[in-house]
């Protein structure tokens, strides 16, 4: 955990680094050691770093924290999805799942594993069906928080399976920065944490495995494209008309379709990507007949991949996930219309995996809750 005048050095890029290093009287060359230690080889303390002069691993200790939290809580449930609850120093909480897709032909531990990553500590855009931001946005991560639960999913997986990493590889296969928050409200330290995630020096992963979120922050989503990261882009649609999203979407009245559209236009030809558009399947609210007809206008436009999500009940919100055959009738009609689509089916239940549900918990135990819709 920080202490206090203390900065993790998740945070830290290679130059910042070495700014520092040689400030303080010591080679910049160590900078691009100490990052090994810490992304290749993902040491827990100080000392582990052999091959650095005692008096550099005390400036390191006394000048930075190794981790700014700690995992609080990891829960398993029997599709073996993992639930990390992870508490920061001011005792804020948020979360981090391992989500596992298994392979056909394969073993379990051979399963695709995907990280999926917090942005902020609740979430100020009280989408209606989302439990996180039922006990009200608290505040941004900052980038060290966020690399940080890279760091800690992964050593979670390395003690579980030893030989899931060798030295310069990780025990997951995909990034999704789909949990807790508005990735792009907090733009400033998502986009950071990316690129130290992405760069040789640090975690090295692919950007094309990342994938970030957006409920539809149509100037980030364009300053997002400028970019120099390659990265999938992930739109939370869950409304093909304006009528429909504003009911569940408090965001679609600043960002209506008629923005968002060509924001999402501009990425995708500035990248060349397929965009992928999540639409959670809500009963009685946007799985009509016509919102597939809709959706499936947009998604031919924007050639983009749909990803239908049966909506994962949360305790406290009056929404249904359709029936089966209801779910079938939506995408079937996607599919005629020759849309590539995808229907996700629900993982970890048992553990409350719908995004917030953990938190929400942990903060109501706490005495902290306080219903802000």
């Amino acid at each position: 955990m920080v202490e206090p005048n203390q900065s993790s050095i998740y945070g830290e890029t290679l130059d910042s680094l070495k700014e520092k290093l040689t400030e303080a009287g010591h080679p910049a060359f160590r900078a691009g050691q100490i990052m090994q230690w810490l992304y290749k080889k993902r040491v827990a303390r100080w000392d582990e770093m052999t091959n650095l002069a005692k008096p550099l691993r005390l400036w390191l200790d006394q000048r930075f924290s190794l981790l700014p939290s700690k995992i609080l809580l990891d829960k398993k449930a029997s599709d073996v999805t993992d639930k990390l609850l992870i508490e920061y120093g001011d005792r804020s909480l948020v979360e981090t799942v391992v989500i596992r897709a298994p392979m056909v032909g394969v073993g379990q531990e051979n399963a695709r594993k995907t990280i999926c990553v917090s942005s902020q500590v609740g979430c100020a855009y009280a989408c209606r069906f989302c439990a996180s931001g039922l006990a009200g946005f608290k505040r941004d991560l900052d980038t060290s928080e966020i690399v940080s639960q890279l760091i800690h999913a992964s050593r979670a997986l390395e003690l579980e399976d030893p030989h899931a990493a060798k030295e310069d590889q990780v025990a997951f296969d995909n990034i999704v920065m789909m949990g807790m928050g508005e990735p792009l409200s907090n733009y400033e330290n998502v986009v950071p944490a990316l690129k130290i995630l992405n760069s040789e020096w640090g975690m090295h992963f692919g950007a094309r495995r990342i994938t970030l979120s957006t409920s539809g922050l149509v100037p980030q989503i364009r300053q997002l494209a400028d970019e120099p990261l390659n990265l999938r882009l992930a739109i939370s649609l869950h409304g093909a008309t304006n009528e429909v999203r504003r009911k569940i979407m408090p965001i679609n009245r600043k960002y209506p379709l008629e923005e968002l559209i060509p924001a999402i236009e501009y990425f995708r030809e500035r990248n060349g990507r397929m965009v992928t558009l999540e639409y959670i399947l809500i009963e009685g609210i946007n799985d009509s007949i016509e919102q597939a007809e809709e959706l499936s206008k947009i998604a031919r436009q924007l050639h983009a991949h749909v990803n239908c999500i049966p909506y994962n009940t949360v305790q406290g919100l009056q929404w249904k996930r359709p029936s089966l055959n209801r779910q079938r009738v939506f995408v079937n009609i996607l599919k005629r219309q020759s849309v590539s689509v995808t229907i996700r089916r629900e993982k970890g239940h048992d553990i409350d995996a719908a995004c917030g549900q953990l938190r929400l918990k942990e903060e109501q135990e706490r005495g902290n809750y306080v219903h802000v819709r």
